[in-house]
């Protein structure tokens, strides 16, 4: 390979020398972006979505600008937990995200379709393609650090985020349930076929809490998130409880006035990223 340039792109040889290509792409030449955050699960219905809310929320108020990449594209719920109605508007440049009441900006299919309650019917490499746009054509402005709300499971849509987004961490949801393992499991696998670093995991609907004397109920049966964790070797960054006030918040559009510090490891782990 004496005549070799270096420049794998223009060769067809299969040599020592060949790099394989990053399959990264770049965001729009006017966005600012930080740092990039997912927030994954190993199956659906496990608040995913409300802990990337929250963690939004509470990095926001520790004065960093935040932002919500909504790559949940077929059960989209970011818009309505910070009650944003007005739809995402573009021009010749590109495609601008809502904003809630408190700056965070946020992205999502919701905000493009006519009527929120309009189902997504699309196929993998449409919905893949689609979040590759929320990456490389909207403009995201000065965001310090940015929430993907990423799909249950690992299929297309969690793959293509991998694969083409610069993704600097990745926080595990799951709930009580025998199932944990599994769903831990799933996640931290993908996680590191792909080279992705875990910061740690969050258990959702951890308890409740009795209003009149303060017990905690394990609704779900004793919590196993202490010995999963430690089979792979990651920290338990929040536990968070069942809480109608919270609930509350999210179907009125108020996530950005929770009361509650259950993340703040979580918050600082994603702040030392």
């Amino acid at each position: 390979m004496s005549e070799c340039t270096h420049d794998c792109s223009s060769c067809s040889q299969n040599c020592g020398e060949r790099k394989p290509e990053s399959m990264l792409e770049k965001p729009h030449e006017l966005s600012k972006i930080g740092k990039v955050i997912g927030v994954v699960s190993g199956k659906g219905g496990v608040g995913k979505s409300l802990v990337t809310s929250l963690l939004a929320v509470s990095l926001q108020r520790n004065e960093h600008k935040t932002a919500v990449f909504d790559a949940d594209i077929t059960g989209p719920s970011i818009p309505k937990m910070f009650g944003i109605r007005d739809k995402a508007r573009g021009d010749d440049m590109g495609l601008y995200p809502a904003k809630s009441k408190l700056g965070t900006e946020i992205m999502s299919v919701n905000l493009l379709l006519e009527n929120e309650s309009d189902p997504v019917i699309w196929r993998g490499p449409v919905i893949a393609g689609v979040v590759k746009q929320f990456w490389t054509d909207v403009i995201w402005n000065e965001v310090d650090y940015m929430m993907v709300d990423m799909p249950p499971g690992t299929g297309d849509v969690p793959l293509t985020v991998f694969q083409t987004i610069p993704i600097n961490g990745i926080i595990i949801v799951t709930t009580p349930q025998e199932l944990v393992s599994m769903i831990v499991e799933k996640a931290v696998k993908m996680a590191k076929l792909m080279n992705v670093p875990i910061l740690g995991i969050v258990e959702n609907m951890s308890y409740a809490e009795c209003p009149d004397c303060g017990k905690k109920i394990q609704v779900f049966g004793d919590s196993h998130i202490e010995e999963i964790a430690k089979e792979y070797g990651l920290p338990v960054l929040a536990r968070i409880p069942m809480n109608p006030k919270l609930a509350a918040a999210c179907d009125k559009g108020m996530i950005e006035l929770f009361e509650g510090d259950w993340l703040q490891d979580a918050v600082s782990a994603i702040e030392t990223v």
